[in-house]
């Protein structure tokens, strides 16, 4: 539970600029789908 934790500090975005999180955030949500779908096939 604490590397997940540890994990997700690491990936937060700490800028107040919009644009940059909403970037940062697409970017995580592309990844982790691409996750999913690596994990779907392979099960």
């Amino acid at each position: 539970m604490s590397e997940l934790l540890r994990l997700a500090r690491s990936i937060r975005c700490l800028s107040a600029d919009p644009r940059q999180a909403f970037i940062h955030r697409l970017r995580i949500g592309l990844a982790v789908a691409a996750l999913i779908l690596i994990f779907s096939q392979l099960g």
